[in-house]
């Protein structure tokens, strides 16, 4: 332990620890901008810096480790005045439209400037000119960047992808995509990791909301919208609501206030997913030799992307199976089409999901396989669905509960889980172990996979197919790690379950922004209770599932379910590391 001294108070502190994590366990404020724990402490905004008795300079508190016997002040006239001007020369390079920047009210640094009583702006404003390309889901604006480099930092090691990076020289210093590319030129995976943690509005998901707009407002269209399962874990966050009224129900009905004219449960096509994916598990499993292994989830549009570019030797071994959100597309313009007795050529399908990669994903030219259309029109991020309820004046407390519409509305316990890290694995064990004994296991059987380490192991025994030796991992680059296993031989896998976020889907590039702050293992926690407390815990238990297959699909793996489920992953390329121009 070291003995320091912050502001008068005496404090024995872990030898190692920086100056603001002391002061921060000790509750002392000091104000920073671009810091984040363990992934950015590179002192890039000089916000934190403090002052040491008996050194000259101020210096930052975040990456200066404490000493014996410091004396340290974090709030003189000195370290104020030097924060302050810190800070305006950062304004002085941003483009400070708040009023029309869509992170106003939720920015890091327009909280800053509140706090420091930052009222002028003595420096010429040179805002750096923007590029901005809405090819890609996700979207720069130069203009808003304050070179904290904290996209760098999450882009290279919690993502390993190194998309970002710093380029220029001098004052044309700046954070650009790296080797001059176009993102949309790039083997970017849209996780969207970076934009939940740029503290401004520099780095956003390209918004859809006018295309929904359009269409709602159309009386020739029929408009369907689907909800992802880890939505609804983090929809009212925004609205500050609390567990009694932030139920699925308020959220239905604030969506048919919107003007949607059916509103379903991506639950239903996640349940559907696990009877395709699980019934292709058992045929691979029991036929070893056919097949390379270890068989990998693919709802996972980033990880489909990832293994793509950087493992593309390992892409026969994805599971053909959709994503829950194209299954859902390919159903609903065929299928409730024709129950309904709609021309799928009129019917948008709006997916609401907590994840950026989606939105490049229903842009697929692979995924037209209803009707010749994309079978998904508009992805919305959770953030763009609030800000659509919230333009529209529409206040969840006052509104009653209401249920998804049917056929295409019902999940189970095991469909809701799909949000969050090890939630695919065990719905799909629960499955195959049915599919393979005709008998249920226990919910709980497999819960050896849920938790928050980011790569988990597990073996199970499926009564008449043998042991399964399984695997789950969130984040890239702890998924890179696990490839990096298995190119190796040291580790050996016959089921895989990759998640590009960290958490999962619960703490997907989509969800709501807290700055400085991670929610996905509480959103996680959410699922698995609302699993824990639903009635039916099955996939293949699931009436409209089995309706579906009686009167449309016939069977898993079935002629037309592999049509309209299944996809051909090699079908489409991503692009490597090449070089622009």
């Amino acid at each position: 332990m070291v003995n320091i001294e912050i502001n008068g108070k005496s404090l024995s502190v872990p030898e190692g620890s920086t100056i603001l994590s002391a002061a921060q366990d000790a509750g002392i404020p000091i104000p920073h901008l671009c810091f984040l724990k363990d992934i950015n402490e590179i002192a890039a905004c000089r916000i934190c810096v403090v002052e040491i008795e008996g050194t000259q300079r101020l210096i930052p508190a975040c990456n200066t480790q404490v000493e014996e016997g410091m004396v340290i002040k974090t709030n003189s006239p000195r370290v104020r005045a030097a924060r302050r001007t810190n800070l305006r020369l950062i304004l002085s390079e941003h483009n400070s439209t708040c009023t029309t920047c869509i992170r106003s009210g939720n920015c890091a640094l327009q909280t800053l400037s509140h706090d420091l009583n930052i009222h002028y702006q003595p420096y010429k404003l040179q805002p750096e000119r923007s590029r901005v390309d809405l090819d890609a889901p996700v979207v720069r604006e130069a203009s808003k960047c304050i070179k904290c480099m904290r996209c760098v930092q999450v882009c290279d090691k919690i993502q390993s992808m190194h998309i970002w990076d710093v380029a220029g020289t001098g004052s044309r210093t700046t954070v650009d995509v790296s080797f001059n590319r176009l993102l949309k030129n790039t083997d970017c995976t849209f996780c969207g990791q970076c934009v939940t943690h740029c503290p401004t509005g520099a780095l956003t998901v390209r918004d859809d909301s006018n295309k929904v707009l359009r269409a709602l407002a159309d009386p020739e269209i029929t408009t369907v919208v689907q909800v992802a399962p880890a939505v609804r874990a983090a929809w009212a966050e925004s609205f500050d609501l609390s567990p009694k009224f932030a139920t699925t129900g308020r959220m239905v009905a604030a969506l048919r206030r919107m003007g949607f004219d059916y509103i379903f449960d991506t639950s239903f096509t996640a349940d559907l997913t696990i009877m395709e994916e699980g019934s292709e598990f058992l045929e691979r499993f029991t036929h070893r030799g056919k097949y390379r292994w270890p068989m990998f989830t693919s709802c996972c549009p980033g990880w489909v992307r990832f293994v793509k570019s950087q493992y593309p030797d390992y892409t026969d071994c994805l599971s053909t199976a959709k994503s829950p959100q194209q299954m859902f597309g390919a159903v609903a313009k065929s299928y409730f089409a024709e129950k309904k007795d709609i021309d799928p050529h009129k019917l948008f399908v709006v997916s609401v999901m907590p994840c950026s990669a989606k939105k490049a994903e229903c842009e697929l030219p692979t995924m037209k396989d209803a009707c010749g259309d994309p079978d998904v029109d508009v992805v919305l991020t959770t953030r763009e669905m609030v800000r659509l309820l919230r333009s529209d004046c529409i206040v969840p407390t006052d509104l009653p509960e209401e249920p998804f519409d049917s056929p295409l509305g019902t999940g189970t316990g095991a469909a809701v889980v799909f949000g969050t890290t090890g939630g695919v694995m065990d719905a799909a064990l629960r499955s195959a172990y049915y599919l393979a004994t005709s008998k249920n296991p226990k919910p709980d059987a497999f819960s050896a996979v849920r938790g928050d380490n980011p790569w988990k192991e597990a073996t199970f025994n499926i009564p008449g197919a043998g042991q399964v030796h399984v695997a789950v991992v969130s984040s890239l680059a702890s998924t890179r790690l696990l490839m990096e296993a298995l190119e190796s031989g040291s580790a050996n896998y016959d089921f895989v379950e990759v998640m590009a976020c960290p958490g999962g889907c619960a703490g997907g590039g989509g969800q709501p922004i807290h700055e400085g702050e991670e929610w996905a293992a509480e959103r996680g926690a959410l699922l698995w209770e609302l699993d824990a407390k639903s009635k039916i815990r099955f996939s293949h238990e699931n009436p409209e599932v089995k309706t579906l297959y009686s009167e449309y699909l016939k069977a898993p793996l079935g002629k037309r379910s592999h049509q309209l489920l299944h996809t051909d992953h090699a079908a489409w390329s991503v692009p490597s590391q090449q070089e622009e121009s």
